[in-house]
């Protein structure tokens, strides 16, 4: 059965759990399924290695998986109105990727969390597409006939699905912010099930 990868980076679980939102839209598409995983966490001064799996949530991301899956979901936290940068450090480490086109033809979207309503969502999303657009993928966001697009008061933009966690950090999404990120990955497994065929 075809698999759309999630690969997304989490550190207070907002992003986690729009990850499992979007993993559940994937899932309503007769046929594909969900791939969860994850990035390692970068810093500074590398002290302790990371453990070869993370202690709870998704399994780290391996090269293969890119090869393997359908389409591409990327969710990173918003880091000043970028992507975070274990995202950043994992896309830089693409190259081999990129040369062979690996992600070339695949359908691909991306979503985030931010703490604050104007804290760069969309620039995130935004810059994401970037690398997606030189590995060859074919982007996709959320139409405008998605009736919570055009109603939701907190997270959700025509570039992907988003999470505003607000000034209490809270790491679940809203009804909306939900019902966006699993409209986010049907559209995905949707294109991918059209161009798998």
């Amino acid at each position: 059965m075809p698999e759309i990868l999630v690969l997304y980076y989490s550190r207070g679980g907002s992003v986690a759990r729009l990850a499992r939102q979007v993993a559940r839209g994937i899932g309503e598409v007769d046929g594909m399924q969900a791939r969860l995983r994850t990035v390692p966490p970068v810093a500074p001064v590398t002290t302790i290695a990371a453990p070869p799996e993370p202690e709870d949530g998704a399994p780290y991301v391996e090269r293969r998986d890119l090869a393997e899956c359908a389409g591409l979901l990327l969710g990173s936290p918003t880091r000043f109105g970028n992507m975070a940068a274990p995202m950043k450090h994992f896309i830089d480490t693409l190259g081999a990727e990129w040369a062979s086109g690996t992600l070339v033809g695949k359908p691909a979207g991306v979503f985030t969390s931010t703490a604050t309503q104007h804290g760069g969502q969309e620039s995130t999303l935004l810059t994401m597409l970037v690398p997606l657009l030189h590995h060859g993928c074919v982007i996709a966001g959320i139409p405008f006939t998605e009736p919570a697009l055009s109603t939701t008061r907190g997270g959700g933009t025509p570039y992907g699905a988003s999470h505003v966690a607000g000034a209490q950090d809270a790491p679940e999404p809203t009804d909306e912010e939900a019902q966006l990120a699993r409209a986010l990955g049907r559209r995905i497994a949707l294109l991918a099930s059209k161009l798998h065929a």
